[in-house]
């Protein structure tokens, strides 16, 4: 039985950037976090945070962040989302200065828990892809430690059917078909995403999935005129057992008021 923890969507910047496009003040929400984090009797074995770290993907702001999450004492898994930018991402946070454009896929094995993060990021685009770089890293990792359970993490959750998202909020169904097809009996025990700012559990495929709604803001899943954000944050507390993955949301102090509503006919315009 191994512990850990989903977090998504910081959206941080750097404070010197006074960032005028935040609906909340995400490095004060990220401190909150930790320290919630740091007060926990049982520490988790790691941390996954499926994208969006930073809200523009500058170099300055993932240094910030890097930063802020030096003291958390644990191992951090780090996923792209469409607010990050891989040369930003690679230099900022790994001090990396070659192959600036490659997609960040990566895995590991920690406490019995075989961890595989791909990267569904489209530069200039919300919505997401995994290209087929993305598979064949995702079945040479599906090969390896076969008595493993295992966890992916993508920003970009697979797409449930063919009505109930809109485009850009899922990967696309072709796409989603082929995960489907390339997890299919390999011990996938959930996938984790973010990207929707909801907090969510979809049984797809006889996988859950899950997403979060991270530090930036929440969607009101009740709001049906296109998206009402509402003030929330908070992150997942992920218990993977011999019988399964067990979810439980844990939210940060909020009163849920209302940030800003996007008519319909802007939000089916994203792309």
């Amino acid at each position: 039985m191994t512990t850990f923890l989903h977090l998504t969507d910081f959206h941080v910047s750097d404070p010197a950037l006074a960032d005028g496009d935040l609906m909340a003040d995400t490095g004060a929400r990220l401190g909150e976090m930790l320290a919630m984090i740091a007060a926990m009797e049982k520490k988790p074995a790691f941390a996954v945070v499926s994208g969006d770290l930073t809200n523009h993907g500058d170099v300055a702001s993932y240094r910030y962040l890097r930063t802020r999450l030096a003291g958390i004492g644990l191992p951090l898994l780090y996923a792209l989302g469409n607010h990050d930018t891989r040369p930003g991402f690679y230099r900022g946070m790994l001090d990396r200065t070659h192959d600036l454009e490659a997609p960040y896929c990566h895995e590991a094995v920690i406490e019995g828990v075989h961890v595989v993060v791909l990267d569904s990021s489209v530069p200039g685009r919300i919505g997401g892809a995994l290209g087929d770089g993305n598979f064949v890293f995702l079945e040479h990792a599906l090969t390896g430690h076969p008595g493993l359970a295992k966890i992916i993490v993508v920003h970009h959750a697979p797409a449930l059917d063919g009505a109930s998202q809109l485009p850009w909020e899922t990967l696309g169904e072709d796409e989603s078909a082929r995960l489907a097809a390339a997890i299919r009996g390999r011990n996938v025990a959930g996938i984790l995403a973010g990207h929707v700012h909801v907090d969510r559990v979809a049984v797809w495929n006889g996988v859950p999935v899950v997403t979060g709604t991270g530090l930036h803001n929440g969607f009101d899943p009740l709001y049906s005129g296109g998206l009402r954000a509402v003030a929330g944050a908070g992150f997942a507390l992920c218990t993977l057992r011999p019988s399964g993955l067990a979810v439980t949301f844990v939210p940060l102090p909020s009163d849920r008021r209302e940030l800003a509503v996007l008519p319909e006919e802007k939000v089916r315009a994203f792309r």
